[in-house]
């Protein structure tokens, strides 16, 4: 049997994020590897860059957010902001 969970070490004791199935009373092996996030390194900085991007939107979407989101009707029909 193999099973991969993920766990925060409080200082003490292992704390796992989920419930373990585990037959209790015995004897286990166990791995210990840092758990990275993908694009995580550098300072926060570097992080935030990561999960940043472009999208194609309308030139007014900030403006007339509520004609995009609920169908409203646009507050400055003519295109203006």
């Amino acid at each position: 049997m193999t099973k991969t969970l993920t766990a925060v070490f409080d200082g003490h004791t292992l704390l796992p994020d989920s419930p373990l199935d585990l037959e209790p009373n015995t004897r286990y092996v166990i791995t210990i590897r840092e758990f990275a996030i993908p694009g995580a390194e550098g300072d926060a900085w570097d992080v935030l860059s990561t999960l940043t991007g472009v999208i194609d939107a309308p030139v007014d979407w900030a403006g007339e957010h509520d004609h995009y989101l609920y169908g409203t009707p646009k507050r400055h029909p003519e295109g203006k902001t």
